[in-house]
């Protein structure tokens, strides 16, 4: 699958499932912690994947000041929709036109797992990172994306092939994309192989028992949060 792994095609779609407020994972599981730790964090950012915008959004509400990038033009079409004042740029995480050590913060809010070659971009994250700034990752956890909800009499969570790296095309809601399964070791190796160190790490579960997906996100959690301060 070509189109920036059906990103483009899909981009109508994921606009119309993630509204202005975002996605029920999002309000419930990541957006609280995420905020906290961005704007405990402070200082410039760069949104890596930023999409349609809205996480911008919600940093700037914040009184934090920075930039989105994203390889898909009708997401960024949208996000200066919205925000038509914000700094929003076409790129890929592999690749940031940017200086080194231009953001204080650094972010990839679900996005790690859209991206191919996810060490390159984690080391374009830490080349354009001030020393003694930081990474802020939201991603999914390793488990989550290795297994699968099976239903019958009782349901359970069946997880194989954990430690293969591979490419899994997920369809929902009109969206049909590619997202890569990685075990977390493969991650955690390639923050660690440039000397970064892990400030902050959970498996957060949702805030509230708002919807029928409030069981499935707490017995099998399905998203990380880690921060990674890069040495002075």
């Amino acid at each position: 699958m070509e189109d920036n792994g059906g990103w483009d095609a899909s981009a109508d779609a994921w606009i119309a499932s993630i509204g202005q407020d975002g996605d029920w994972t999002r309000r419930t599981v990541l957006d609280a912690v995420m905020l906290e730790r961005a704007v405990a964090a402070g200082g410039r950012f760069i949104d890596i994947g930023c999409g349609e915008g809205r996480f911008v959004r919600m940093l700037q509400e914040k009184g934090l000041n920075g930039c989105g990038i994203d390889p898909v033009p009708r997401l960024l079409e949208r996000a200066r929709e919205c925000d038509p004042q914000g700094d929003y740029r076409l790129g890929k995480g592999e690749q940031l036109d940017f200086d080194d050590a231009s953001f204080d913060l650094s972010i990839a809010y679900l996005s790690l797992i859209d991206i191919p070659d996810f060490r390159s971009a984690i080391t374009e994250m830490v080349r354009i990172t001030k020393p003694g700034g930081r990474l802020l990752i939201a991603n999914l956890t390793g488990h989550f994306s290795a297994g699968r909800w099976q239903k019958g009499l009782k349901s359970r969570f069946v997880m194989d092939h954990y430690s293969e790296e591979r490419p899994s095309r997920e369809r929902w809601a009109g969206i049909d994309v590619i997202n890569w399964h990685r075990p977390l070791h493969a991650y955690m190796q390639a923050f660690l192989a440039h000397g970064l160190v892990l400030t902050w790490f959970d498996e957060p579960t949702p805030l509230e028992n708002t919807s029928d997906k409030h069981d499935r996100y707490t017995r099998v959690p399905g998203f990380l949060v880690m921060e990674w301060q890069k040495p002075i």
